[in-house]
């Protein structure tokens, strides 16, 4: 579903991401884990041709195509760390997910469907996003990407403004959702022990740098690097 190859990301002269290699397929959760200012994130919009003024290079294919604008939204969906941030607060949920669906020429009468498979009561299509928690917020905008029809979810820290409990439930529909229809998540975070709990595989960035890569048991188990050794012993 994602394939990357020799993807290097500059801004002027200043290398910020560089990954020689990253595949996340069919059912599969790779995670790019790291500190603030690693690269991970860059990394993360670069493949969906989100990364305004860089100079981006190497080969990227998503769900079999490198035309990153054709499957943006559709094939491939974008889950921020505050949805919330980037929904209209005074048009209802239904509506804003009807007006997607409408744009890119998708019927709308899985919407329920979609929600439902979130473990969402679709009578939250009737609520404006400030009548909803962060948690239902984040499982929205996965049903959004459901409905869309996408086939990879790329998620940028997206259990980090929630409490522990609702970052077990967002984490837990991933985790279906995988498994259910072979859903790919390319997920984003700093939390080792959340990414120990759904990864299958996992690349370590520095300094924009990929220091280690490979199974997450193993790489969370037995670290190779410093640097990873270093990110799990700051775990509480």
């Amino acid at each position: 579903m994602i394939e990357v190859r020799n993807l290097q990301v500059r801004y002027g002269e200043r290398l910020v991401a560089d990954v020689p290699e990253l595949d996340v397929g069919p059912g599969e959760c790779v995670a790019i884990v790291g500190e603030s200012g690693s690269g991970k994130t860059t990394t993360l919009m670069a493949l969906l041709g989100l990364t305004e003024g860089a100079h981006v290079t190497g080969n990227i294919r998503i769900g079999g195509s490198e035309d990153l604008r054709s499957v943006r939204g559709s094939k491939a969906a974008l889950v921020m760390q505050s949805p919330q941030s980037a929904l209209s607060p005074t048009t209802r949920l239904g509506t804003l997910m009807r007006r997607a669906l409408k744009r890119h020429g998708i019927a709308q009468t899985g919407m329920n469907d979609a929600v439902e498979a979130v473990m969402l009561d679709p009578d939250i299509l009737r609520r404006y996003p400030h009548e909803v928690s962060g948690g239902q917020a984040q499982r929205f905008a996965i049903a959004l990407a459901i409905a869309l029809g996408a086939e990879v979810i790329l998620a940028d820290e997206p259990t980090s403004a929630l409490d522990v409990t609702v970052q077990a439930e967002v984490v837990g529909v991933l985790r279906r959702l995988r498994e259910e229809r072979g859903l790919a998540v390319l997920l984003v975070s700093h939390d080792l022990a959340l990414v120990s709990t759904i990864a299958d595989r996992v690349l370590v960035m520095k300094d924009g740098q990929v220091v280690e890569s490979g199974p997450a048991a193993s790489v969370l188990a037995e670290p190779a690097h410093p640097y990873t050794r270093e990110l799990l012993e700051a775990l509480p």
